[in-house]
């Protein structure tokens, strides 16, 4: 008895086996993850262990899942991008032209090239006359003091001959399509109510004299063989404590380009573009003023926005209502010794995504250069910028706003349009299509864990993950 039951356990035991070696032959097995060959991937970390490292089989063919999606609409098109850049300061410029010939070509080429190994800078801001980065303060028409000299007849280059003008030839042998902005700090100090480089304001029985001034220096950079695409007509004029600077109102500013700056450029038949405010985001009435005043706006072609006030985000508004007046994003510092992590995220997150969803058609950091004792700077200029670039001699330490600024320019081109994408709070994005067909997206994970998501762009569906505070620049050809 005790045999029969002993053989009718094996043999029920040995059926459910079998039903169960049955059953999981017939459950489907997941396939593996399969890679996506025509998708680029250029990674950048907190930790600095990728910096704009290309990644391999890192990108998946989507399955049905539950991810958060990043949806990208070529047919949906916005702003046309000039291009994203820092300033060459004349510190800056220094910097560079001391160094090596070789080495110094080597880096304008890392810089400013389009290959492999560079990161495609496109655009540039410099101060017409120093900023607060240069040795000393000048303009371009120094008097002793009580002269005047309203026609120009002293009016000279001779500074900017020293460092930057050299090192913009290079850089345009190199990529003779850049472009270039100039922003000045202060007019002569003979022009100014306080006849000093800090502060005071423009007298208005020098607007004239001033406008002349412009047009000298675009005229005479165009005789170096540099082009101006564009000026500002004042750095920060709501602020008036730097060495140099000078405060210049909105009506002035209307005023002023009314009257003098703008028939000027018409009558000497200038096409340089003229740029209004340059300054922060929490007073975009500046340029309102100016745009309301007709006799001014006929002459502007957009406004110039800076971010240590305000929000990027009122710009959105601005763009809504004035929609042919452009907007440009010209100017943000780090602060010395940088914080690699938190610089990276809020400046992509702020600036690359932020100003370019936004409307703006530029993305420039502040001073591409200096030197490991943040120098040089004027008496009362900024002692804590730190460049993108520390050079010292020969050596190059390539900084948080250097990473920052080429996560987009080494892949979003002169020329590429902005189109949809939807915005996440986690996983803040922007995207382009450039003028060959290639669609970029910038994404940035800006929570406090990994996270995997989805890209679809038209109607395909690729996956992909960022650790915390990584961004991912990703190409499709």
């Amino acid at each position: 008895m005790k045999a029969r039951f002993g053989i009718f356990i094996l043999l029920v035991v040995s059926s459910l086996a079998f039903r169960c070696n049955k059953q999981n032959d017939d459950t489907p097995v997941a396939e593996p993850e399969q890679t996506v060959a025509d998708v680029d991937f250029y990674l950048t970390k907190p930790d600095k262990s990728a910096l704009l490292a290309q990644q391999k089989d890192a990108i998946f063919e989507s399955t049905t899942n539950n991810l958060p999606f990043i949806a990208i609409d070529s047919n949906n098109t916005y702003q046309q991008m000039e291009g994203f850049g820092f300033s060459l300061t004349g510190g800056s410029a220094l910097h560079i032209q001391n160094m090596s010939p070789g080495n110094r070509h080597a880096i304008l080429e890392e810089l400013f090239g389009t290959q492999e190994g560079d990161i495609g800078i496109s655009y540039l801001r410099v101060s017409i006359g120093s900023s607060d980065l240069d040795p000393e303060v000048f303009s371009y028409d120094d008097l002793p003091a009580g002269q005047t000299d309203v026609d120009m007849e002293h009016f000279s280059l001779d500074h900017d001959r020293e460092y930057l003008i050299p090192v913009l030839k290079e850089i345009l042998q190199i990529n003779p399509a850049i472009k270039i902005m100039g922003s000045p700090w202060s007019a002569p100090v003979w022009m100014k109510t306080n006849h000093s480089s800090v502060g005071g304001s423009l007298k208005p029985e020098y607007y004239e004299a001033y406008a002349t001034y412009f047009v000298k220096y675009i005229q005479g950079m165009a005789d170096e063989g540099i082009t101006l695409d564009a000026i500002t007509v004042q750095n920060e004029p709501l602020y008036g404590g730097n060495n140099p600077s000078m405060e210049m109102q909105a009506n002035e500013q209307a005023n002023f380009v009314k009257n003098n700056l703008g028939p000027a450029f018409q009558a000497a038949g200038i096409a340089t573009k003229i740029i209004v405010y340059d300054h922060n985001c929490d007073r975009t009435d500046y340029p309102v003023t100016i745009y309301q005043d007709a006799g001014a706006a006929k002459y502007v072609d957009g406004a110039a926005f800076h971010l240590y006030g305000g929000s990027i985000n009122s710009l959105e508004a601005l763009h809504n209502a004035y929609p042919d007046k452009n907007l440009y994003f010209t100017e943000q510092w780090i602060g010395a010794p940088g914080d690699f992590g938190n610089n990276l995220n809020w400046h992509v997150r702020e600036l690359i995504i932020g100003a370019t969803r936004n409307w703006c058609k530029t993305v420039l950091e502040w001073n591409l250069a200096s030197n490991s004792s943040l120098e040089p700077h004027t008496d009362g200029g900024c002692d804590q910028c730190l460049g993108g670039l520390t050079i010292n001699n020969d050596n190059v330490v390539r900084n948080p706003g250097y990473y920052i600024v080429a996560q987009a320019s080494k892949f979003v081109r002169p020329g590429a349009v902005r189109i949809k994408s939807n915005y996440l709070d986690k996983l803040p994005n922007v995207a382009f299509k450039n003028t060959d067909g290639t669609i970029v997206a910038i994404v940035l994970n800006d929570s406090d864990s990994s996270m995997k998501f989805n890209i679809k762009k038209e109607n395909r569906t690729v996956t992909t993950t960022l650790t915390k505070g990584a961004v991912g620049t990703f190409i499709w050809h």
